[in-house]
C-alpha cells in the first residue's frame, strides 16, 4: 500500500472514439490497479474519476466513495462517450469543479496534494497550454500519461515540472498495466518523513517527494511550519460564555464568577439566591447579592444598626418630596401643605396662585465686601423664595436680577428666563462680587437699562406695574438721592430692604410713598424673615389709562398674599439654619472687632 499520506487524486480519462472498447478496458484496469494500492478513506486518500471526449462526464467525485470496492464498481460501469478529444475542456472541469471543496477536495490550507492523472491516446482538439498553466497555478499537480498515438508536445504542455517525473508515454494499451506499478512507485515514492530530518514537533505527513507537519487536536501549526501552539478556543469571542471562558486543548468550558452558578445551557450564569436559604432574619426585605445578602426596609423606614430591623423615618428629609411649600411627615408616608389662603393642587405638590397680578420685578442686591460670602448665599435663598410665589411666564410676571459693589452687573434681564425653575437656577449660579457699595450707580443702571424694553420691560402703555427691590447692608459710597428720585418719577414702585449696617436715611430715600409700606430693616441676615412683614406690596395698578386693562378682583388679594406667603416660607427656611446662622453672625462680629483693633494699632 501507498502509505505516504493522504492525497486528493482525480483520474481524467480519454474516452474518445479513437479508444477502442478493448483498449478502454485496459484503462479501467490501470485505474483499479492504482486505486488498489492506495490507502483510501475520508481522512486518507480520496479518489475521483471523470471521462471526456467532446464533453466532460463526472463518474464520481472525491466525496462520493471511500472504499475501493465502491470505486471499482463505479469504474466498471463506465460507458465510453466515443466522440472527440477535448482535453483542455476536461482540465478546465477538473480545476473548476472536481477539485473544489464542494466536490470533496480538502481545503488548500491543509496542504493535501491535489493530483490530476490525465490518460489520453491522441492529440487534443482544443488548446491545453493556457488552461493547464492555470490549473498548475491553482495548486494541481498534473501527471500526463500518453498511450500509443498520444502527442508528446501536448503531454509536455499539460504536465507539471519537472517534466521527466510527470510525463509518461506508453507504447500500447497492452503495456499500460505493467506501467501502472511503475507509476505507483513514482506517485508514492519514499516515505520522506522517515528518510529526512523533518523537525515536526507533533507528527510528520509524507507526500510525493516531500512532507508537511501536523499538530495534535487542540493545537495549531506555527508560522515556522514545524512547532505547535495550543488553540485558544475562547479568543474568537464566539464561545457565548456570560462570565468567563476557559480554553482547554482546542476546546473550552464556561465558568461563572463567585456567587453565581452555571445554568443548564452551560453558558449563562444565575446568581445564587442567598435569601432563599431562609436564615437572613430581615424584618422587611432580603436582597441577594453575589457572595451574600443584605436587608432592606420598605419605603418610609430606616435600617437599624443591627442591619436587620427597621424603624419609621421622616420621609420629608429622606426623599425628593417635590412639595412647593412644605412637606409634612407621617409614619411611613408624607403629604404636602400650602400657606394659608392657598389650596393644594391636583398634583398633590403645588399650590394655587392668582395669575392676574403680573408685574415686571427687578431685584438689585448688594454684593459688596461687607456682606460676606455666607450671607450672600442667604440673600440668594431669600430671592428664590420670592420667585416661588410669582406666576413667572413671558405674559405673566417677569423677573430680572442686578448685583452691585464698586460696579454694576446685570445677572439676567427681564426677558432672559420664562419659568421660575430657570430663574432659581440662575440665582444660585450668581457669583459674589465683593469690593465697594455703589448703590447710586446701581439705581442709575436699573432706571436706564433694567427697565428698558430692550431688556424685557413691557411698554408703559400696557399698565404692567414696574417694581424695584433694593437689598443692601451698608452705607452707599456714592449719592443715591438723584437716581432714587428718577426711579420713582419714571413710574417704578421702589422697595428698600436694609440689613446690618444699612443706613435708614438712605433706605427711606429709596422707598416709594408711603415709605413705611416700602421700607424694612433687619439687624442681621439670620433674622430676615420679618423683612416682608411690613410690606403691603401695594402694587395693584391704578385704573389703566392705555388700551389694556389688567385689573382683576384677585390681583390685590394675590399681591397682599405675596407678603404673607413670603414670611411663612422664610420662617421655615430660617428655623432650620438659625442656630448655625447665629453662630456665624457672632463670629462675623468678632472678626469685625479684630479688624478695628488692628486698624487702630496701625
Amino acid at each position: 500500500k501507498c502509505r505516504t499520506g493522504p492525497l486528493d487524486i482525480v483520474f481524467v480519462i480519454d474516452s474518445s472514439r479513437s479508444v477502442r472498447p478493448f483498449e478502454f478496458e485496459t484503462m479501467r484496469r490501470f485505474m483499479m490497479d492504482i486505486i488498489g494500492n492506495l490507502d483510501v478513506g475520508p481522512n486518507a486518500t480520496r479518489v475521483g474519476v471523470i471521462q471526456y471526449s467532446s464533453q466532460v462526464q463526472n463518474i464520481f467525485s472525491l466525496k462520493t466513495f471511500f472504499t475501493r470496492a465502491d470505486m471499482e464498481r463505479a469504474i466498471n460501469s463506465i460507458i465510453p462517450l466515443a466522440q472527440g478529444t477535448m482535453t483542455g475542456l476536461a482540465i478546465q472541469y477538473a480545476m473548476n469543479v472536481a477539485f473544489t471543496t464542494q466536490e470533496g477536495a480538502r481545503p488548500l490550507h491543509k496542504r493535501i496534494p491535489r493530483i490530476a492523472i490525465i490518460v489520453t491516446d491522441g492529440r487534443p482538439q482544443d488548446r491545453v497550454t493556457e488552461v493547464a498553466t492555470q490549473a498548475r497555478n491553482a495548486g494541481i499537480e498534473i501527471y500526463a500519461v500518453g498511450i500509443q498515438r498520444a502527442d508528446m508536445n501536448s503531454l509536455r504542455a499539460m504536465a507539471s515540472p519537472p517534466l521527466e517525473e510527470h510525463v509518461f508515454l506508453v507504447e500500447s494499451f497492452e503495456l499500460i498495466q505493467q506501467f501502472a506499478k511503475q507509476f505507483q512507485d513514482k506517485l508514492c515514492g519514499v516515505d520522506t518523513c522517515v528518510e529526512r530530518e523533518h523537525g515536526c514537533q507533533h507528527s510528520c505527513v509524507s507526500t510525493p517527494g516531500s512532507f508537511y507537519c501536523e499538530c495534535n487536536p487542540g493545537y495549531r501549526l506555527n508560522a515556522d511550519g514545524k512547532t505547535c501552539s495550543p488553540i485558544d478556543a475562547c479568543a474568537d469571542g464566539r464561545h457565548g460564555c456570560q462570565h468567563h471562558c476557559v480554553s482547554v486543548r482546542g476546546s473550552y468550558s464556561c465558568r461563572c464568577r463567585a456567587g453565581y452558578y452555571l445554568s443548564q445551557n452551560k453558558r449563562s450564569c444565575t446568581m445564587i439566591d442567598y435569601c432563599s436559604f431562609g436564615n437572613h432574619s430581615c424584618q422587611h426585605e432580603c436582597v441577594s447579592i453575589p457572595n451574600g445578602h443584605y436587608c432592606r426596609c420598605r419605603s418610609g423606614f430606616t435600617l437599624q444598626p443591627d442591619s436587620k430591623s427597621c424603624r419609621a423615618t421622616d420621609l420629608c428629609n429622606g426623599v425628593d418630596h417635590g412639595c412647593e411649600f412644605k412637606c409634612m411627615s407621617t409614619e411611613g408616608s408624607y403629604h404636602c401643605v400650602c400657606p394659608e389662603g392657598q389650596q393644594l393642587q391636583a398634583d398633590g405638590k403645588t399650590c394655587s396662585k392668582c395669575g392676574a397680578g403680573h408685574v415686571d420685578l427687578v431685584m438689585v442686591i448688594d454684593g459688596s465686601k461687607s456682606v460676606r460670602p455666607q450671607n450672600f448665599e442667604l440673600v440668594k435663598q431669600f430671592v428664590n423664595r420670592i420667585v416661588d410665589l410669582l406666576e413667572v411666564s413671558p405674559h405673566g410676571t417677569r423677573v430680572g436680577l442686578v448685583q452691585y459693589s464698586s460696579r454694576v452687573r446685570t445677572e439676567f434681564p427681564l426677558n432672559k428666563y420664562h419659568s421660575a425653575d430657570e430663574i432659581k437656577k440662575a440665582v444660585m449660579d450668581v457669583e459674589y462680587m465683593e469690593k465697594g457699595t455703589m448703590t447710586g450707580l446701581a439705581l442709575k443702571h436699573m432706571v436706564e437699562h433694567s427697565f428698558s424694553e430692550l431688556e424685557g420691560a413691557r411698554p408703559l402703555s400696557h399698565n404692567i406695574p414696574r417694581i424695584g427691590l433694593v437689598f443692601t447692608d451698608g452705607r452707599s459710597q456714592d449719592d443715591i438721592s438723584e437716581w432714587a428720585r428718577r426711579a420713582k418719577e419714571s413710574g417704578i414702585v421702589m422697595f428698600a430692604v436694609g440689613v446690618g449696617k444699612a443706613v435708614e436715611e438712605e433706605l427711606r430715600a429709596i422707598a416709594s410713598e408711603p415709605v413705611e409700606q416700602h421700607f424694612s430693616y433687619s439687624a442681621d441676615f439670620t433674622t430676615m424673615t420679618h423683612l416682608v412683614e411690613n410690606f403691603s406690596l401695594n402694587i395693584c395698578p391704578e385704573e389703566g389709562k392705555g388700551e389694556t386693562e389688567i385689573r382683576s378682583p384677585c390681583e390685590c388679594e394675590a399681591l397682599v398674599q405675596f407678603q404673607t406667603n413670603t414670611v411663612a416660607i422664610l420662617q421655615s427656611l430660617t428655623e432650620k439654619n438659625i442656630l448655625w446662622a447665629r453662630s456665624l453672625a457672632q463670629m462675623t462680629a468678632r472678626l469685625e472687632d479684630l479688624e478695628k483693633q488692628i486698624a487702630n494699632k496701625k
